[in-house]
């Protein structure tokens, strides 16, 4: 809880750092960096290849789950619940619980205003702390991704969905694809801490797929920003390797028993 309560006065003092791990190495690395580390159900389509995230499963998300808990230390580890394991409010509490008994996470995420409160409402009454995510909602959107809040209609939703998380007890927000004056509103609107995704500078804080920001995988989603290129360093290595290996240079006399 004391984890989450740092989160939550980062509000207007200082931005807030979330990125993604699936694995330990990976999760070791970010921990450095971060205030939150996701275990983001976009694991579908970065490890396996997967089409949507509603493929991925609730067996897939606590493995890599458990495997992340391993190296995170210092910030908050937030887990995704995957599609169709919170449609009812039995279900909800019944998956959330079975993810935080096995992964030791710290809270849960859940893709939803209203249409999902009922099982918000009962996961915090459970003592079960959740992260909110609107605007773009993968697990609900069928074809083309498209940003959020350019009608007076999807405005209106955004904002009264928000402020009925934040009523519920979420203790935090990702605003995904929202249009930058709508998530500057909301943020501005909210007393709890708003986490953007190609949402604009004036969120709170800010998450990126890992594997994306490293150039680890290729992506040409409009808010990806590739820091590094870590491909050029692996294939270094990796043929550098192979060139020993044929040469008969490794694995030399230091490198054998």
């Amino acid at each position: 809880m004391k984890k989450i309560i740092k989160i939550i006065n980062k509000k207007n003092k200082s931005k807030i750092v979330c990125l993604t791990a699936y694995s330990k190495n990976i999760a070791e690395e970010v921990d450095k960096y971060t205030d939150i580390v996701l275990v983001g159900d976009s694991l579908g389509s970065v490890l396996y290849n997967y089409s949507t995230t509603r493929k991925v499963t609730l067996t897939e998300m606590i493995n890599h789950s458990k495997s992340v808990r391993l190296g995170v230390n210092k910030s908050l580890m937030v887990v995704d619940m995957p599609f169709n394991t919170y449609a009812t409010k039995k279900s909800a509490l019944k998956n959330a619980k079975k993810i935080i008994k096995e992964t030791k996470c710290d809270a849960v995420k859940l893709e939803g205003g209203k249409k999902i409160v009922n099982q918000i409402k009962l996961l915090i009454k459970n003592k079960i702390p959740v992260m909110g995510h609107l605007g773009l909602l993968p697990q609900s959107t069928k074809g083309k991704f498209k940003s959020k809040g350019k009608t007076t209609k999807e405005i209106k939703q955004l904002i009264s969905d928000a402020l009925l998380l934040q009523k519920n007890g979420v203790f935090a927000i990702v605003l995904e694809c929202i249009k930058t004056p709508i998530a500057k509103q909301i943020t501005k609107n909210l007393d709890i801490p708003t986490i953007g995704i190609g949402s604009s500078v004036h969120c709170d804080g800010q998450v990126l797929v890992t594997d994306d920001l490293i150039g680890l995988n290729q992506t040409n989603i409009k808010f990806v920003k590739k820091f590094l290129n870590v491909k050029k360093y692996i294939n270094k290595g990796l043929r550098k390797f192979a060139s020993e290996v044929k040469s008969n240079q490794y694995p030399s006399k230091k490198y054998s028993y």
